[in-house]
Formats: structure tokens, sequence, C-alpha cells
């Protein structure tokens, strides 16, 4: 009998971990972009070195041992970041602790697993939610509408059969098959604890009316409404869960291999989470904020740019600061050349005083550097580029108060004469 392959953990943003791993596996991981760097590893033969990177999570190679790449945030503080950029109005809060229900757990997988069973319970509390869905078919008996040109195309106008549509009241609905959906999706995933395994196939049992879905197709839209309000918060996080890596890679001479599993990139988290709550802040006092607001550089409009977020007046007309987040630690002199370089092209183009960067983590909450041979303001001074410190370790109140003091200043900005 074949022993078990180990799992191979890493540290996101760790050093390099050199594991036994076949060639095929170790190209597609290598292809992938899920981690930093997958190299052979030089000193030892059938061994490569994995370098995780942004990304946390974990994903099984076919033959190969499952990667687990744990996050260097608490997995309760990484699951509040993604509730509130999902759903800030919401955010699947507990009124103490300010989190995502991830329970005991405090590795990815596991967490996420169990936050999406708990709040598959709580949307199926009151039942299954149905409604009405358009179903064509061929059928002995007329029911609904006759469809005259599919009739005379498939059967020359005999009957019967009859073709009909009719709207038929379901549980196979859009939203219900997101909700099976990813409750098998998690079934699929390594490192799902047994007890969550367990209520995850009770609740695919109660959501088999639904059909599945095909993988690789869009998943089907759904609109809030409040017939489905208490899916919501359940919804937004399947669908987390759906769009989570799953990729499948072909290295060079070799038929497709898949990698399966779940990954967050805490690149994206960071500034979704950044982006939505400064919007939300601003919101508060009477602005609005563009995310991922397109520009152009150049006259030409050859050189396109997306600052994270756009501030603007209430009205959406005037732009009045620019924000772009970075999940990346300040480096020991404060200086990180090229975001500033960055923030200094987004500011020229809107023709703004000021641009804001925000760090991961800082030495210091707050500093600006006032840019040479500008002048963007009535008071002749230069362009000032400002850096903000945000420390994930706080407490999601914290966060939230500190980002609402972000949008303070922003509010404070003025836009260029």
């Amino acid at each position: 009998m074949t022993a078990p392959v180990p799992d191979v953990v890493l540290r996101e943003y760790g050093p390099a971990v050199s594991v036994p791993l076949g060639a095929a596996a170790g190209r597609a991981l290598a292809a992938s972009g899920i981690l930093q760097s997958a190299t052979p590893d030089p000193a030892r033969d059938g061994h490569w070195l994995l370098r995780a990177g942004s990304r946390v999570g974990a994903v099984r190679t076919p033959g190969g041992p499952v990667v687990r790449i744990t996050p260097k945030t608490p997995v309760s503080r990484l699951f509040f970041l993604l509730g509130f950029s999902l759903d800030p109005a919401r955010a699947w809060r507990d009124s103490r602790e300010g989190a995502v229900d991830t329970g005991a757990y405090d590795d990815v997988v596991p967490a996420l697993a169990h936050a999406v069973e708990r709040q598959i319970d709580a949307a199926l509390r009151q039942g299954v939610l149905q409604g009405y869905r358009e179903v064509e078919e061929s059928a002995l008996v007329v029911r609904g509408r006759l469809r005259e040109a599919e009739q005379i195309r498939r059967h020359f106008g005999r009957t019967p059969p009859v073709e009909i549509a009719y709207d038929a009241y379901t549980a196979d609905t859009a939203e219900n098959r997101i909700l099976r959906a990813a409750t098998e999706r998690l079934l699929r995933l390594p490192g799902v604890p047994g007890p969550v395994r367990r209520r995850l196939a009770h609740q695919r049992v109660r959501l088999a009316d639904a059909l599945p879905l095909i993988r690789g197709q869009e998943l089907p839209r759904w609109q809030p409404s409040r017939l489905n309000s208490r899916y919501q918060p359940a919804l937004r996080l399947a669908e987390a869960v759906l769009r989570g890596t799953s990729p499948e890679h072909r290295p060079a001479g070799s038929d497709p291999l898949a990698v399966d599993g779940f990954l967050l990139d805490m690149n994206r988290l960071f500034e979704d989470f950044v982006t939505v709550a400064l919007r939300e802040a601003l919101k508060e006092r009477g602005l609005t904020a563009r995310l991922q607001d397109p520009h152009h550089l150049d006259t030409a409009g050859l050189v396109r740019m997306r600052p994270d977020l756009v501030v603007r007046t209430g009205d959406g007309r005037t732009p009045l600061a620019v924000v772009d987040a970075k999940y990346k630690v300040e480096k020991a002199d404060g200086l990180l050349n090229a975001d500033l370089y960055q923030a200094l092209a987004y500011a020229t183009v809107l023709g703004l005083p000021e641009a804001h960067l925000v760090y991961a983590a800082g030495r210091q909450p707050e500093r600006f550097h006032e840019v040479r041979g500008t002048t963007a303001g009535p008071d002749g001074r230069g362009v000032r580029l400002y850096q903000h410190s945000l420390d994930l370790s706080r407490e999601p109140g914290q966060l939230l108060s500190a980002l609402k003091e972000i949008a303070g200043r922003l509010t404070a900005a003025t836009p260029h004469p």
C-alpha cells in the first residue's frame, strides 16, 4: 500500500521549502501563478523549491502533495476583511467579535468551509427558497404556451408530443444552484474537517432539487430582493468560493494537469477592503468614490491607468483625491519609490494637489512627501504624496476607525483651482 503523501505547508511570503515533487506537478505549479516561485532544487534530485507569495489557502496536485499556504494575518481577521469587502452593510459580523464565524479553525480552508456551511444553514432555516422559472419542453399534453415555431420545426405540426413553455414554481433557482455548487466544491477541497464535511453533505441533500452547475460556465445571475434577503450573505460568500482559484495548466508536451483547491489573493483582498471601507466612510460625508476608475496617462490614450479609488464631489464630477492600496510592508527607510512615482502620475493626470497610498504595515501612521518642481494649490506648494499604514493585527473596529480617519483626511482635500 502506497504511503500517503504528506502535506506541504508554506507561509505567505515565507522562505522557500524543498519538497519531493514530480516534474509534471512541479511545472504545473510553476506555470499556475499560485506560488511566487517553483523551481527544481539544484541540490536534491526529484525535489522542487516552492515559495509562497500573496495567495493563501490550499491546492491539491495530482500525484503530489496538498500544498497549504498559511496567511500572516490571523484567519479570523482575514475573513472579516473578506466579509466586509463583499457586503459592508452586513459584513457577516458577530455583534461581539466583529468577524465571520470561522469556528475554532485557524487554517483558511477549514475556516472557509465552516463559515459557508453556517451561512447556508442560516439561509435554509426557513425552508428552501422557491421561485418561478420558465421551462421549455416536449410533453404529451398542452400546458402553458404552445411553442408554435418549435412544434413545426421538430414535429412538422403533428401532435402529440407538443412543444410547450410554462412558468414552474420550483426550487431550481439561481440562488439554490449557487449554494449547491459551493457546497459541492467545498466537499472536494483538501483539508475540510470531518464534522464540517458531514454538515456540508447534509446541506447538499437539502439543495438536491437545484440542478448542478457545469464546471467552467459562468455563475447564474441573481438579483437582491426582499424575498431572497435571508440568502444574500450565504450567496456572496458562496460566490467567493466558486471564484476561488481552480486552474488547469498544460505544461509543454503534456496533457492538461488540474491543480484543484481554493486560494485567496491577499493583495486583492486588502485592496478590496480598503477601497470599500473608504467608499462607505466617504458616502457618510456626502462624497462619492469610484473604484478602479479608468484613465489614460498620455493624450493619445495609449497608456492606461486605473487608480484603486478616486474621491469625487457628491455629484461625481470633480475629483478631490486619489488612493492606491498596497499590500506590502514599508521599507526600513519608509520609501517605496515606484509607488510614489505611480501616485504622482495619478495626481498629475487628475490635476490633484495630493495622492494617498495605504499600506498593510509601516513604521508611521502617516507621512508625506512634497514633490519638487510641481505647483498644485493656491498656496504654491508642490504635490503631496501621503503614505498611510494600516495594521491588520488590530481589531475590526480599530481598522474601520483608522480608515474613517483617512477618509476624513480625504474629505479635507480641495480640487485643483
